[in-house]
């Protein structure tokens, strides 16, 4: 827990540190997920946190293939499309398999927060402000699930995270308006 937040402080900084603390913090909720709330698909997307915080680590401290200063920048209307449209149609993919085949518990949010988590990850990576008001969203969602699980300190950690990426986005917003020439 205490990893998790210092990931999303040292973002929301654009500190590449950032990167390590997801892979600490990710380690730990891969447990807890697997063992303690039978969330089975959030375990999926723990492992793929990891995998990813290299990527961002790499793309923040030295921009990644195209080696150039990776900066703050706004999503068009066609990636929004392309995040939401694929994101909702997985997402109902994924539910029905684990709802059919598994003992998960709440398959369709579980799989709701997973496939946006994936997908926003890819957001945060490259930079894009509107992560953090995906983030939002997604962990308002992780808040509820983990609260109907009776996993009350999860849940109002996930209400920490909103307050943590409103917080980044003032910060990304504020750095994005000094860069744009007036």
């Amino acid at each position: 827990v205490f990893f998790a937040v210092l990931y999303i402080y040292a973002a929301a900084r654009e500190q590449p540190i950032s990167w390590i603390w997801a892979i600490i913090s990710s380690l730990f909720w891969a447990y807890a997920s697997f063992f303690n709330f039978k969330l089975f698909v959030d375990v999926i997307l723990q492992f793929f946190f990891i995998i990813t915080s290299f990527i961002g680590l790499y793309n923040w401290k030295y921009g990644g293939k195209e080696k150039l200063n990776l900066t703050v920048s706004r999503m068009d209307i066609r990636l929004h499309f392309w995040i939401i449209v694929p994101g909702l149609f997985m997402s109902y993919l994924f539910g029905y398999f684990f709802a059919r085949f598994t003992s998960a518990a709440s398959t369709y949010l579980d799989s709701f927060t997973t496939i946006f988590s994936i997908l926003n990850t890819y957001l945060l990576v490259r930079k894009k402000i509107e992560n953090w008001l995906y983030w939002m969203v997604i962990d308002g969602v992780m808040a509820y699930l983990f609260f109907t699980r009776g996993a009350y300190y999860f849940s109002g950690l996930y209400v920490l995270y909103i307050v943590l990426s409103v917080d980044g986005y003032f910060k990304w917003r504020e750095k994005l308006m000094t860069s744009i020439p007036q």
